[in-house]
């Protein structure tokens, strides 16, 4: 039987008063039940919200230096643990294990940096107009706030938002996505195993209308940090506007990469190619669109076709490059997508077709596919996919690709490929999106600098991890001491 996984509110691990689980299945073979999780309602979300209400107080005065030895404990945990909980992520979401181990260990370097992050939360002193008066700021919590996370970095991204919350000394109420549950109830697990307070951190799992609406709604909660589709997060940012909640939306994106005549082919394969197809392309900064000049561009494209037909597909606990989508769902939107390119006109490739049979019969694998000839005015040009498919456009100049690579909604990350310096600093400076990066891959982050997107990529009003991920979960408070 597999192993059914309680809620934890107020220190305890509980049942949902629905009664009803939902079950996690093996990407890579269906046939296998990885665990099972409750289907919580409003009234489990809204008892945790309750129960780290009525924690802040203790958890917002215990000194930084406290608050992060609990922190450092729990990395240490999650450090000793780091094979069982890759191979646990491997299970649940289809990463093979070289990129679950990745992200496991950020999950932990996360930790033990804000461990450090929590000693030093202070503010600044000012010179003050009047000789009588010290004039100070101090950095104050919130409250308690909701975490609202996806299944495609499942241990990764609940890190990074309940990590600066709780060395910030916030309360927190998680809901993981349902689709990969296990590596966060783990990290609240390893929390528990720490020492934290009862209510401090909290645990819910179940829909998102149904745990994530109360939580948005709830007046208890004073901010809402979010990262998932646009459409979703556009709601999650009306729904706490409400009551003029902070809030924080991490959201889509349809990622470029640019390639100049300039560039060595072969490396700006690799880059697109890791880019691209990297954890199945289930990646908010996954590159979607190479943006190639006219006098590579057969090449690249010969190139990264070839890349991907060496790409091989398996499970992911074996010496396999790429695993499987993470769900049915996910592996026939991008199916649909294929379809989508292919009736508009582009050009495909390789790829784009479900394997089936023998290993692949019980999993949700897809050849990575790509597409050329594609048009700036196709869906497969403007729409995000969530999956290994990659557009190849065609521009004949620096300008042109600039251009094109602006020319979406989306804004969260984008690189270019170029030996040319005065094309990387004019690329760096005009590219609308949050990163950008230059002869490197558009997935990939830096833990102690901010992160976040432009346009429909983002709410634009927090930065994610470093000291950005700090402020989004403190407030600054200014003192005139006159003495």
């Amino acid at each position: 039987m597999p192993t059914t996984h309680r809620n934890y509110v107020d220190g305890e691990w509980v049942e949902s008063r629905s009664g009803e689980t939902f079950e996690v299945l093996n990407p890579a073979n269906t046939t296998e039940v990885v665990g099972e999780f409750q289907s919580s309602t409003s009234e489990d979300a809204e008892e945790a919200v309750e129960a780290a209400v009525t924690a802040e107080d203790e958890w917002a005065s215990m000194p930084g230096t406290e608050r992060g030895a609990i922190l450092k404990e729990t990395a240490q945990i999650l450090e000793d643990q780091k094979e069982d909980l890759t191979e646990t992520l491997t299970r649940e979401e289809g990463k093979t294990l070289g990129e679950a181990g990745g992200e496991v260990q950020r999950a932990i370097d996360i930790f033990y940096y804000y461990a450090q992050k929590a000693s030093d939360l202070g503010g600044t002193v000012k010179s003050s107009s009047s000789t009588d008066t010290e004039l100070y700021t101090k950095k104050e919590p919130l409250g308690t706030v909701a975490l609202i996370t996806p299944w495609n970095y499942p241990i990764a991204i609940p890190a990074w938002k309940l990590a600066p919350a709780l060395a910030a000394g916030n309360t927190a109420v998680l809901k993981p996505a349902s689709a990969a549950p296990t590596v966060s109830w783990k990290l609240l697990e390893a929390l528990d195993e720490a020492g934290l307070p009862d209510g401090v951190a909290n645990y819910v799992t179940g829909s998102g209308s149904e745990v994530g609406g109360m939580l948005t709604d709830h007046e208890g909660v004073d901010g809402v940090s979010f990262t998932g589709s646009t459409q979703v997060g556009t709601a999650v940012a009306q729904a706490a506007a409400d009551d003029l909640k902070r809030v924080q939306c991490e959201m889509g994106g349809k990622n470029p990469t640019v390639v100049m005549p300039s560039a060595d082919v072969d490396e700006a394969v690799d880059i697109v190619g890791a880019g691209a197809f990297g954890v199945t392309g289930q990646a908010c900064t996954a590159c979607s669109r190479a943006i190639v000049h006219e006098d590579v561009y057969d090449e690249f494209v010969e190139g990264v076709t070839e890349y991907a037909e060496t790409i091989e597909i398996g499970p992911g606990d074996e010496d396999v490059d790429m695993g499987p989508h993470v769900t049915n769902s996910e592996l026939e939107g991008t199916l649909e997508y294929v379809g989508i390119a292919e009736d508009e006109g582009a050009t495909l490739e390789t790829g784009g077709e479900r394997l089936t049979g023998d290993e692949y019969a019980d999993g949700y694998y897809v050849e990575p596919a790509v597409f050329s000839d594609v048009d700036n005015d196709m869906r497969i040009a403007q729409e995000e996919v969530f999956g290994p498919v990659l557009a190849v456009l065609k521009v004949s100049s620096f300008e042109e690709g600039l251009e094109l690579a602006n020319d979406v909604d989306y804004g969260l990350s984008a690189s270019i490929v170029t030996d040319d310096l005065t094309e990387a600093n004019q690329f760096a400076e005009n590219v609308e999106s949050g990163v950008a990066k230059v002869n490197e891959k558009t997935t990939g982050l830096e833990l102690h600098v901010p992160f976040g997107g432009y346009k429909e990529s983002s709410t634009d009003t927090y930065r994610e991890q470093g000291d950005a991920g700090l402020d989004f979960f403190t407030s600054t408070k200014t003192v005139y001491m006159n003495y």
